[in-house]
């Protein structure tokens, strides 16, 4: 047999063993004995030194086409393994894009931020700025840069958690007030800012009470502040988040920190001023506190009272969401419920 019957019969049996190969390691290992310095094709072509010369060209020639048969045979059998493999994966691993997908419920804020977020709103729309503050504060910034020093009666009122005999879980979001007023350069303006956030006070929870709750707090000064814008303020938000029917009215009471001070209710939102079993038959519901800054807060706060003078208000997110939606049990916000806090869509 002759090298070019030899090299024939070569391809001819190497091309049955690439199409018979199951897997790309199998091919890859006919390329490797096939094909390599070792292989069969090689020690066929040594013999060619025996050969006349007018020979060897064609010889050489027939060698090189057949390895370049075989060449791409292998190369051609492993892209069918490959795609054979890839679809075989693919039919395992198959979906039935034909069925329903599972619905994702969407989400909604929690009914305090809601209402929150509705107080924010409201106020940066006034030229308001929002300032957080820590909750973990100093007992001078929570109570004495309000006018609370340590022997006020008032203090009892706001029990609260000490973490050290000076450090405390802060009763009102005030003292980002305080911190704020330190800082003001009112040179470059009046200060005008609302502080929402948690507060604490170490009360038992029941129905209208708990432990952690929310507040917002509004301060404004600057000079020529009267009491009468205080009002239009606490009227603007009063219509905004009850009503424009709705009305207030201000009743002399007591804060350490403003003087005068005043309660102020807001005319029933489900009798419209009537009397009924929500507002206790009186027309008004109480719904925060307000009043001048007093003075000593100011000189405090290095601000000089005879220049500046100003109006704070305090309201709790809690107590409103509960009279706007007829909750009769604050501990509802903080249960998860989902049944419970599903009623309240969001608005807006």
């Amino acid at each position: 047999m002759n090298l070019k019957d030899r090299l024939e019969e070569l391809k001819q049996n190497s091309l049955a063993e690439i199409k018979a190969a199951s897997d790309t390691n199998k091919v890859n290992d006919i390329r490797v004995h096939v094909l390599g310095k070792k292989g069969p094709i090689t020690e066929v072509l040594r013999g060619m030194r025996d050969l006349p010369a007018e020979e060897r060209p064609k010889v050489g020639s027939f060698a090189n086409k057949v390895r370049d048969e075989l060449t791409e045979a292998i190369a051609n059998r492993r892209d069918e393994l490959e795609i054979a493999k890839t679809a075989a994966k693919l039919e395992k691993e198959k979906i039935d894009v034909s069925l329903p997908g599972v619905p994702v419920k969407q989400g909604q804020p929690h009914v305090l931020s809601q209402v929150l977020d509705q107080i924010e709103k409201l106020f940066l729309g006034m030229g308001y700025q929002v300032v957080d503050g820590p909750e973990v504060e100093e007992e001078h910034y929570n109570f004495e840069m309000l006018n609370l020093p340590k022997d006020h009666p008032a203090r009892d009122m706001q029990d609260t958690f000490y973490i050290t005999n000076s450090i405390l879980m802060r009763t009102q979001t005030s003292p980002v007030q305080a911190r704020t007023m330190e800082k003001h350069d009112f040179s470059k303006g009046p200060l005008k800012m609302i502080s929402p956030g948690k507060v604490y006070r170490r009360d038992t929870d029941d129905a209208t009470h708990s432990h952690q709750f929310h507040q917002v707090e509004g301060l404004v000064i600057d000079k020529h502040i009267s009491m009468a814008d205080l009002k239009g303020t606490l009227q603007q938000l009063v219509k905004t988040l009850f009503g424009e029917e709705r009305e207030i009215r201000m009743r002399p009471s007591y804060f350490p920190f403003t003087e005068p001070s005043a309660e102020v209710d807001v005319s029933c939102f489900k009798c419209g001023g009537k009397g009924c079993a929500v507002c206790k038959y009186t027309g008004w519901i109480e719904t925060l506190g307000a009043g001048m800054v007093h003075p000593n807060v100011l000189k405090m706060a290095g601000i000089d009272p005879e220049v500046y003078g100003g109006f704070a208000f305090g309201l709790g997110p809690d107590r409103f969401a509960m009279l706007q939606y007829g909750v009769n049990d604050i501990r509802e916000f903080y249960l998860n419920d989902v049944r419970f806090l599903e009623q309240f869509s969001q608005k807006g």
